[in-house]
C-alpha cells in the first residue's frame, strides 16, 4: 500500500444518505506520516454532522484476509484507518426506499468514512497487522445492544465483491449465521418523546404520528413526566432518544401575574426547558420547543427571528428565558407561534359559542366586543405539527427523518393577510351564523377597564415573518383557509 500524501481535506457524499468518505491531507517524509484524522471544525464545515462522539474504539486485524460484519448498530460512527488498508462495505439497512443500497470502497490512513446510525458496517483486511480505529456518539448499553441488526457478508442479492473471497478469510461464527436481506429486520428509529401531549399542541402532534404510522414514539403529560423537575430525569436512558417535541407549556396569560401564577410560569417555560436543553445537549438528542409572540413587545409590525428579545409579561419574560436555554442546545428548533388554535379551549371555539348565544334570542346576548387593536395571524397546531415533522426531516410520510433542516430559531404561524382579534372573531361569527355585525370593535385599554384581578401586557402586533421557514420548503396554510377548514369541524 503506498499512502497518498498532501491530498486536500475533501467529502464525497455516496449512493446510500448520509454515508460520507472523506479524503485526508498526509503529511509524509522518511521518517514516516502525520494526519488530522478527525478535526471538528474543518469536516463539519464540508457537511460530517455534528455528531458528538463520546468513544473511540480501535479493531486491531492480525492477518490478512479477517472480515467482520455486516453490524448495523444504534448510535453513528466515524471510521479510519491507522495502518494498512481495508475493503468496506456498507448497507443501508434503515426503513425507506434506500433499505439494502450497497456502497463499497477501500480505506487506508489518507481516507475516511462517516456512518450514519442504522447503516450496517463490515470490512476486511487487506494487510496483515491492520488496525481500524472509529468513534462513536453513544455509549454501548444491554438496551443499546437489543436494537441491533445484522445482513450476512455473502447474500448474493447485496452483489458484494470481495476481493479476497470468503471462503479463504476468518470470519466469526456469529457473523456467518446473520440472515439474508430478505430476512434481515430494519433498525429502529430512535425513540421520540413527546411533552405536553394533552394540550392542543401535543394532540394534533399524536395525531399527525397515528395518521403517519410513525414508530418509536413515546406520548407523555405532566402526570407521566414533568419535565420541570429534575429528579424525574434518572428514570430514562436517554441514550435511546433522538428527539423530544416540548408541547408543554403554562399559557395562562393573565395568571401569570399573579403571586402562584408567576411561580408556575417560570418552572414549566423556562426550568423545564433548560432541563430538556441539558439532557438533550447531554446525548445528542434534537429538541424542538415551542415559543411565542410575547417574546416581543409588539413595536415592530412584523417580527422576524432576528428581533431581540422585548418581553412584556411574566408569561413572555418565562418564555423569553426558555428560549434561550435551548438555543444553548446544539440540535434544537425553536418554534415561534401565534394566537394557537387547535382542540380544546381556545379563541376561535369561544367565538363560535357566543356566536351561538347571540344567535339564540332567549338567552339575551345582543352582541360582543373583540380588541381591535391587537394585530397578527392564527397559528393551527395541524399546521404546526407538520412544520415540526417538515424540520425534524420526515418527508412524504417516511418512517425515518432524512433531511433535517438546518437547527435554529423558526417563526411559525399561518400566512396571509394580518387581523385584528376583532376582525377574526368577525369572521367566526359570520360563517357559525351569519351574524359578524354583532362584533363590536373596543380598544384593549376599553377592555379591560373593569378586568377582576392582574391582566398582562399584551404585544400589539403578533405578526411573525415566514421567510426562513419557507425557504426550507414548508410553506404554512393561510389562516383565512385553516378557519374554513376548522369551522367546519365545531
Amino acid at each position: 500500500m503506498t499512502v497518498e500524501f498532501e491530498k486536500d481535506l475533501r467529502v464525497t457524499e455516496t449512493n446510500i444518505p448520509g454515508l460520507l468518505v472523506f479524503d485526508l491531507p498526509v503529511h509524509g517524509d522518511n521518517r514516516g506520516w502525520f494526519k488530522e484524522n478527525w478535526q471538528r471544525a474543518k469536516m463539519t464545515g464540508l457537511g460530517l454532522p455534528d455528531f458528538g462522539p463520546v468513544q473511540n474504539n480501535i479493531s486491531f486485524n492480525a492477518t490478512r484476509g479477517v472480515t467482520r460484519g455486516i453490524h448495523a448498530e444504534p448510535w453513528d460512527k466515524y471510521i479510519s484507518v491507522a495502518t494498512g488498508e481495508i475493503f468496506g462495505a456498507w448497507v443501508d439497512l434503515r426503513p425507506g426506499e434506500s433499505f439494502g443500497r450497497v456502497y463499497t470502497t477501500r480505506l487506508d490512513p489518507s481516507r475516511a468514512i462517516f456512518v450514519p446510525r442504522g447503516v450496517g458496517n463490515s470490512f476486511q483486511a487487506l494487510q496483515d497487522g491492520t488496525a481500524y480505529t472509529y468513534l462513536v456518539n453513544a455509549h454501548w448499553s444491554l438496551e443499546q445492544k437489543k436494537t441491533y441488526t445484522f445482513v450476512n457478508l455473502a447474500d448474493p442479492d447485496l452483489g458484494i465483491e470481495w476481493p479476497i473471497p470468503l471462503s479463504e478469510c476468518e470470519l466469526s461464527e456469529a457473523d456467518k449465521a446473520h440472515p439474508m436481506l430478505k430476512d434481515a429486520k430494519p433498525m429502529a428509529p430512535r425513540r421520540t418523546m413527546v411533552t405536553g401531549c394533552n394540550g392542543q399542541l401535543g394532540r394534533a402532534v399524536r395525531r399527525y404520528v397515528e395518521e403517519h404510522g410513525l414508530e418509536g414514539f413515546e406520548f407523555n403529560d405532566i402526570d407521566t413526566f414533568d419535565f420541570s423537575d429534575p429528579a424525574q430525569y434518572g428514570r430514562f436512558d436517554w441514550s435511546l432518544y433522538g428527539a423530544i417535541i416540548n408541547c408543554g407549556a403554562y399559557t395562562a396569560v393573565d395568571k401569570a401575574e399573579t403571586a402562584e401564577g408567576r411561580v408556575t410560569a417560570w418552572k414549566t417555560n423556562a426550568q423545564g426547558p433548560a432541563l430538556l436543553a441539558r439532557v438533550a445537549a447531554e446525548h445528542n438528542i434534537t429538541l424542538v420547543h415551542v415559543s411565542s409572540d410575547y417574546v416581543f413587545d409588539g413595536t415592530r409590525e412584523v417580527h422576524d427571528e432576528s428581533e431581540p428579545l422585548s418581553p412584556l409579561g411574566v408569561y413572555g419574560q418565562s418564555k423569553a428565558a426558555g428560549d434561550l436555554a435551548v438555543a444553548n442546545c446544539l440540535r434544537h428548533y425553536i418554534l415561534r407561534s401565534s394566537w394557537v388554535i387547535g382542540e380544546g379551549r381556545n379563541f376561535v371555539r369561544t367565538m363560535k359559542t357566543l356566536s351561538d348565544r347571540v344567535a339564540d334570542p332567549a338567552d339575551g346576548l345582543d352582541y360582543v366586543t373583540v380588541v381591535d387593536d391587537q394585530v397578527g395571524r392564527l397559528t393551527f397546531t395541524t399546521d404546526m405539527a407538520k412544520a415540526i415533522f417538515h424540520l425534524l426531516g420526515y418527508r412524504d410520510g417516511t418512517p425515518w427523518p432524512v433531511a433535517p433542516a438546518t437547527y435554529g430559531t423558526y417563526n411559525l404561524s399561518s400566512s396571509g393577510e394580518p387581523a385584528s382579534w376583532y376582525e377574526v372573531a368577525r369572521e367566526v361569527f359570520e360563517q357559525a351564523n351569519g351574524n359578524g355585525g354583532k362584533v363590536r370593535p373596543v380598544s384593549t385599554v376599553e377592555y379591560y377597564a373593569n378586568a377582576n384581578g392582574p391582566v398582562s401586557p399584551r404585544p400589539a402586533h403578533s405578526t411573525l415573518d415566514l421567510t426562513r421557514i419557507e425557504n426550507t420548503g414548508y410553506m404554512p396554510a393561510d389562516w383565512e383557509d385553516s378557519l374554513n377548514a376548522y369551522m367546519s369541524t365545531l
